[in-house]
């Protein structure tokens, strides 16, 4: 199959399509919401028990199906198909919650349960696609430049969701729920529209066309097959782990850092624009970061990633004013995509191209899986302690031990048990 840049940016551009979902829903106006809205005449610790619930469930579904999915992707040449199916799930559930009325709490959980799955299950069959539709000299570039079109992309339709929020009467809105409400619907059109390119122009390799229930038995197969191919190939299996670990910081990082920010008393408009110092910010780092790797070398550049977000959690254990929240959401902005895309990039150089779907999906079932347990480290210890400040310096052990188990990753003793170039 040729690649041309057309392929690449239109696989780069989904990237742009659905990070507007992480960033307008998940991260930004779908807790605040939640609380405020859905559940009105909710205590407010429950409906925060209630909003971990919603979070952890949708990544328990996608940790039990990501692996078997990615598998029969493979075998099918389905990724595309499955893509579109998970994608467009989300993309209606994002509409959907514009329809929830107030204090309906466990509509908007379970709604925003399935939106969470179609975003995290399209996103294994959208890595999938990356081998494919990328080269060994290229691929830091290629998968960085998604991750960077999504901070872009993300931080510009958030930008004009907050300004939606902030001046509702400018966009001839009635009042700040309506205003949320719209800004769900703009995360559903956005996500649709800009998710046609990678369908339209990105080709996948066509296999001999099965029957479900055929493609469902060699799911299984190749699952059970995966298991062993991983266990056999100690270079992969050593990273996944050191992947697990530290991308499991990362995540309970993106996860926690607004509710540590309320814990310390910031306002809430602090943190709002905090979240939009990272989507800016992080386009251009996560370019450069791809370039670092390019020049330097791809482990070399997730270490130094790494020790950053080290330097970022300790810090944030003896943080007293909100300009130094705003310096480390910067510092996250800088790290946070490249270790993401290089973690990914670094992945694909040492799994076999045929497999890549089925790879992957053990990828993002220790991605997902780290979203249960991170953020149930720092409650955790906050419970014990009853201390905040200790509860978000106890991530540190997790990118100590990642850091750890990476250092004896050997991608190129990797690749000549593959016999790959």
């Amino acid at each position: 199959m040729q690649i041309d840049k057309r392929t690449i940016y239109s696989w780069a551009l989904y990237d742009w399509a659905n990070s507007v979902y992480a960033t307008t829903v998940m991260a930004g106006f779908f807790p605040i919401f939640f609380k405020s809205y859905y559940s009105a005449d909710v205590e407010a610790t429950l409906s925060t028990a209630h909003l971990g619930f919603a979070n952890s469930i949708s990544s328990f579904i996608i940790v039990l199906i990501a692996p078997l999915l990615g598998a029969m992707a493979d075998s099918g040449s389905l990724k595309k198909r499955f893509l579109f199916l998970f994608a467009y799930l989300g993309i209606l559930m994002s509409a959907a919650l514009a329809l929830v009325s107030q204090g309906e709490w466990q509509l908007a959980a379970f709604i925003y349960i399935l939106g969470n799955v179609g975003f995290m299950g399209a996103d294994i069959f959208y890595d999938g696609l990356l081998p494919s539709i990328s080269d060994r000299k290229n691929v830091d570039f290629v998968s960085g430049l998604g991750f960077a079109f999504g901070y872009l992309g993300g931080g510009i339709l958030f930008s004009i969701n907050v300004l939606m929020l902030q001046d509702f009467s400018l966009f001839g809105l009635d009042g700040e729920a309506e205003a949320i409400k719209a800004s769900f619907l703009s995360v559903a059109l956005w996500w649709a529209l800009f998710s046609l390119p990678l369908f339209l122009f990105v080709e996948e390799r066509k296999k001999e066309s099965r029957n479900a229930a055929a493609l469902l038995k060699d799911g299984y197969l190749r699952l059970k097959n995966t298991f062993s191919k991983i266990k056999k190939l100690k270079g992969v299996l050593l990273f996944l782990l050191a992947y697990w670990l530290y991308i499991d910081g990362v995540d309970t990082i993106i996860r926690m850092a607004v509710d540590y920010g309320m814990a310390l008393g910031f306002d809430s408009k602090n943190l709002i624009f905090a979240l939009l110092i990272v989507q800016f910010v992080g386009f251009p780092a996560t370019l450069l970061f791809a370039k670092i790797a390019q020049l330097w070398d791809t482990k070399k550049a997730i270490f130094l990633a790494i020790g950053i977000y080290l330097f970022i959690t300790l810090w944030a254990t003896v943080m007293e004013k909100v300009y130094e929240f705003y310096i480390l959401a910067v510092m996250i902005a800088l790290v946070q995509g490249g270790i993401q895309a290089l973690s990914r990039s670094y992945y694909s150089k040492m799994i076999p191209k045929e497999h890549a779907a089925e790879f992957f999906g053990f990828y993002n079932f220790l991605g997902k899986f780290a979203a249960i347990l991170g953020p149930l480290l720092v409650a955790l210890v906050a419970l014990f302690t009853q201390n905040s400040r200790a509860s978000i310096g106890s991530v540190a052990v997790l990118f100590i031990l990642g850091a750890i188990l990476l250092y004896f990753v050997d991608e190129k003793k990797q690749k000549k048990v593959l016999k790959m170039p």
